[in-house]
């Protein structure tokens, strides 16, 4: 095992990743897509996630999406979108010789894993959508106020709340703030109603109580035909991440 990070050079950008105990069996891996302003390395395994999924024996799979990390970076919006974010991952699944596996995504990462789900369903033996309920559709809403946040040489002049968060966060993992800006604002294709009912993969909807950012669990679950809510109680989008009750029922999930 292996925690040096790794890159492949795929169609469109060149990602990042770590790959972790390759020699487990193939029912044993695991992708996981992290959230905005974030990285594989800081979602992942700075929380603990990727030692507690080894320790259950699983290979992990994490990457840096683009325009985050150690992966290519975008500028325009068109660059971005979950279709893109989830091509970009099957593409990495094919370098890797990785036919179906388990998903875990996180805040955007659960918008991937969505579309992940939908469009290549062959490819996703389980999912979870993690810190991202009913709000899966963009219904928080705010993107422009969080990219010129992002964009703003000056962060004490940003009044809105949850863009001087993000701004926060962002600089705080060192990001590229103008590519997260191109990333954040609207993209062509987005995930609707349609799209999440059609998904026939076991999912498990895991969100805080307390995480305006993501929205319920319980209804996002609904909508779909096999999917189960977990509410981590007084949790928010942040606290969440790598809280132990999330790791524990995210486990129980993928053990069933």
């Amino acid at each position: 095992m292996t925690d040096k990070i790794q890159f492949a050079d795929l169609k469109d950008a060149r990602i990042a990743y770590f790959d972790l105990h390759p020699q487990s069996p193939a029912d044993k891996t695991i992708l996981l897509i992290h959230g905005f302003a974030s990285s594989a390395k800081v979602n992942w395994l700075m929380t603990g996630w990727s030692k507690i999924l080894l320790k259950d024996g699983y290979r992990v799979v994490a990457l840096d999406n683009r325009g985050h990390g150690e992966s290519s970076k975008f500028y325009s919006p068109v660059d971005y979108g979950p279709d893109i974010f989830a091509a970009d991952a099957v593409q990495l699944m094919d370098h890797l010789g990785l036919g179906q596996v388990d998903v875990l995504g996180y805040s955007m990462g659960a918008r991937i894993s969505a579309w992940l789900a939908w469009q290549n369903p062959e490819r996703v033996r389980r999912a979870v959508f993690g810190g991202m309920g009913e709000h899966i559709f963009g219904g928080r809403g705010g993107y422009e106020a969080i990219a010129e946040g992002l964009e703003t040489e000056d962060p004490s002049s940003i009044s809105d709340k949850g863009a001087a968060s993000f701004r926060k966060f962002a600089d705080l993992t060192q990001s590229d703030r103008m590519a997260l800006a191109a990333c954040i604002r609207p993209a062509k294709q987005k995930i609707t109603s349609e799209i999440v009912a059609a998904i026939q993969t076991p999912v498990l909807v895991a969100v805080g109580t307390d995480d305006d950012v993501g929205g319920s669990a319980e209804k996002l679950a609904d909508m779909m035909p096999n999917a189960q809510a977990f509410a981590m109680p007084d949790l928010d989008h942040m606290k969440a991440t790598g809280a132990t009750i999330f790791k524990t029922r995210v486990l129980e999930f993928l053990g069933a």
